[in-house]
């Protein structure tokens, strides 16, 4: 079938669901070589993938994915695609963090660096978070708790037999937007940041094929792959199957407009005390991304009315040590061991 569908795609051709699925499936049970795994990404990309594409081959994904099932009927991650190419510090981590403390049960799907020099894998294992919690242990800090972090080498086994074809691309694939759109945990809110607007809608609509109920897919008109402070950014809303698209600026919530070079990142241990600042409630233009951010996370976990009412909740979150209180909670917790 990749044979096929490589020559159906190569021709500008869109795959049916029913293909996409077929092809997925063999390559995601190792049966397909290296070569033919490039080829078939390479002219996907080319082609340019669509929402019935993406839609089928993520469905096949869930079905190879180590599945976390968590008792909570609201769950939202805040994992992004990356990519922007922008060395900003972790902004989504530090959202994840806000919102929990707002009160949002947060699955927080991740892996180390993609575009900034510490993904949100590195910079929580940094702060004292064990990102190699077992399944049990996942289940028991969304549950106890209301955070976690899903650390996704250990929950994509699957995904190994892409790894080496990933590796010899020099080019961005259809895996790099799909990692938000795989939650282990099944979040059932988003707030995705994407580093072309050209996938905003895209994702939304993906989504919303897969049962989402409340997604904010967002993308800074200054390249950010988050709801920026530095100009506006650029918002596609999928809410129980109504879908909308919208501009927001900083300006609409109170916020002055910073300089990328005032939210840059460095390194691990930079990253750490950026963190740390921002949630002992340090002022200036770190603290306003990151409430505009969980702002948006806050709203589309359905906590919040609007965005300007999550960015109050976020503000509180902080301000109360709430937030902080999360981190430290998740410390303590993802060090555990449960039995299943």
């Amino acid at each position: 079938m990749i044979k096929e569908a490589i020559d159906k795609l190569t021709a500008r051709n869109d795959l049916s669901a029913v293909e996409m699925q077929q092809a997925m499936q063999e390559i995601l049970s190792g049966s397909t070589d290296t070569a033919d795994i490039i080829a078939f990404l390479s002219s996907l990309s080319d082609k340019g993938e669509t929402v019935e594409e993406l839609t089928a081959a993520v469905s096949v994904m869930i079905k190879h994915i180590d599945t976390v099932v968590v008792d909570r009927p609201h769950i939202l991650d805040t994992c992004g695609t990356g990519g922007d190419k922008k060395g900003t510090f972790n902004i989504s981590t530090v959202t994840a963090l806000v919102a929990s403390g707002a009160g949002v049960c947060v699955a927080k799907h991740g892996n180390r660096s993609v575009s900034s020099k510490c993904g949100s894998a590195d910079i929580l294992e940094a702060l004292g978070v064990n990102i190699n919690m077992s399944k049990e242990t996942i289940k028991r800090c969304l549950e106890d708790i209301g955070i976690a972090f899903l650390f996704a080498p250990n929950l994509h086994p699957a995904m190994k037999h892409v790894m080496p074809a990933r590796k010899q691309m020099a080019k961005r694939t259809m895996f790099n937007i799909m990692g938000p759109l795989i939650n282990p945990a099944r979040a059932t809110n988003q707030l995705i940041g994407v580093y072309s607007a050209q996938w905003a809608s895209v994702l939304a609509r993906v989504l919303h094929n897969l049962g989402t109920k409340h997604v904010l897919v967002v993308h800074g008109r200054d390249g950010l792959d988050e709801a920026t402070t530095c100009d506006t950014t650029f918002v596609a809303e999928m809410r129980n199957g109504e879908f909308r698209e919208y501009e927001i600026a900083p300006e609409e919530f109170g916020f002055k407009r910073a300089q990328l070079a005032d939210l840059l990142g460095g390194s691990v241990e930079e990253n750490v005390r950026i963190v740390l600042d921002v949630l002992e409630g340090k002022q200036g233009p770190r603290r306003d991304i990151v409430l505009l951010n969980a702002g948006c996370a806050i709203y589309a976990a359905n906590i919040a009315r609007d965005i300007q009412e999550g960015i109050e909740l976020a503000r509180a979150s902080i301000d109360s040590g709430s937030a902080l209180k999360k981190l430290e909670l998740l410390k303590e917790h993802s060090q555990r061991t449960y039995n299943a």
